[in-house]
């Protein structure tokens, strides 16, 4: 096992791989929740899409760690489940086996584009310092999802966003986990996102903020509601609603996929020279998720970027994605137990994840315009737009622009040229 999954060459230990395929799961933990309760508002089956979400999670961590050799989670996208229920089946009105048949061939159509090495391609043609920007964009992303869900920052009329309550019992329970997880990282104690987590769970359980789960174990719900319904609606895909549906899953999911990929092996240290080995393996475990989700009976899976929190506590190797699929099964009969985790208790950890992942900003060329104008367009329009995937677009949209209005766009690879056209269609016709 040591052999397979290189830990002398990445010094790593059994201890420490596991440490961080629980950290990951716990952070993600919170899909297995949220997920039914989106694709539910669709007209789906909660149970279904429970089981859906977890084995979908299962599969493609254990793919991804086995094929690639990365620690990292594959689940259930946030953003595309929402984009499924309110934009495709309630805003478009179509109906949910129809939208799912669509997931469904947006994952083969990426299978095919794995298979063929093209999205490997596209992801290591990015400029280095794009490629930077992404990966800070994405920690200050989540580092504002965290605060978002400890309740530190909150909605506002006027200013869009301001401080939130933070003496409300939750937030103020946020807070405190997270002065302990700084504390036990600054006094260099390994997993001490991980012990913060746990700390900050019993402290809420003592104090009457979380409550204590009823029971253990739980009941799986059974797949028969959403199993298989991709297959009997096939013929309705070449709709021209349904087409732009397949188009959008292809293009938010390419990019959020590519940005997390370009994030999380930057942090572990896998990427090499501007590339990221085994990402053809990476990206096709990734495809291959989504076809088998939609299968089963969930939207798009997608690389989690919450896989950070994990590998900031010393996940390096495909292990930490195998305890990560461990724990999701587990989950499937201990579901009760998920009750305890909730927003306020990852929050820390994914504030603090982002801090970390924002460092790659250092590294970006800030003493040429056109590289920091597109650059600092990545970053902020993430956590602006709630989508990684914006982000890059308008980046990718900026740099070539930027380049050639310098005379340097023979420093521009052609495919960044063809990216540049295809983001200005998207953003003109289907945004």
């Amino acid at each position: 096992m040591k052999s397979f999954f290189q830990f002398a060459e990445r010094n790593t230990s059994f201890k420490q791989e596991s440490l961080a395929g629980i950290t990951t799961f716990l952070s993600v933990a919170y899909i297995l929740v949220v997920n039914p309760l989106i694709l539910s508002q669709s007209g789906m089956d909660k149970g279904a899409v429970f089981t859906a979400t977890a084995l979908t999670a299962i599969i493609g961590s254990l793919l991804i760690g086995l094929l690639a050799n990365y620690p990292i989670a594959i689940a259930p996208s946030m953003g595309l489940n929402s984009f499924f229920t309110f934009s495709v089946t309630i805003g478009m009105g179509i109906e949910w086996p129809v939208a799912l048949t669509g997931v469904f061939i947006a994952g083969i159509i990426f299978m095919i584009l794995s298979l063929l090495k093209i999205r490997e391609k596209i992801i290591n043609v990015i400029p280095q310092d794009l490629k930077h920007a992404v990966a800070s964009g994405i920690g200050f992303f989540i580092a504002f999802i965290g605060l978002k869900n400890a309740g530190m920052v909150v909605s506002d009329p006027d200013t869009f966003v301001t401080l939130g309550n933070l003496t409300s019992p939750m937030t103020a329970l946020a807070v405190l986990g997270l002065v302990i997880t700084i504390w036990m990282l600054v006094k260099g104690i390994n997993g001490g996102i991980f012990y913060g987590m746990v700390i900050t769970t019993v402290v809420g359980m003592v104090l009457g903020y979380i409550s204590i789960p009823s029971s253990i174990v739980g009941h799986v719900p059974s797949l028969e509601p959403t199993f298989g319904v991709v297959f009997g609606h096939l013929d309705q895909i070449f709709t021209p609603e349904l087409l732009a549906v397949i188009f959008t899953f292809l293009f938010v999911a390419f990019f959020d996929t590519a940005g997390a990929l370009i994030a999380l092996t930057s942090q572990a240290g896998i990427m090499k020279d501007n590339k990221i080995p085994n990402a053809g393996r990476a990206l096709l475990a990734d495809s291959s998720a989504g076809a088998i989700g939609a299968i089963l009976g969930t939207s798009t899976p997608a690389t989690s970027v919450e896989s950070s929190a994990g590998i900031a506590v010393g996940g390096r190797t495909g292990f930490t994605s195998v305890i990560i699929a461990a724990c999701f099964a587990i989950a499937l009969f201990f579901s009760p137990i998920l009750s305890v985790i909730t927003s306020e208790v990852t929050a820390p950890a994914l504030i603090i994840v982002g801090s970390l992942m924002a460092m790659e900003i250092s590294k970006i060329n800030w003493s040429q315009i056109e590289v920091v104008i597109p650059s600092f367009i990545t970053i902020i329009m993430m956590p602006l737009t709630s989508s990684v995937a914006t982000g890059i677009a308008l980046g990718f949209i900026l740099y070539p622009l930027a380049m050639v209005a310098q005379k340097r766009f023979k420093e521009v690879h052609p495919i960044m040229y063809v990216l540049c056209l295809l983001f200005t269609f998207y953003f003109i016709f289907l945004a």
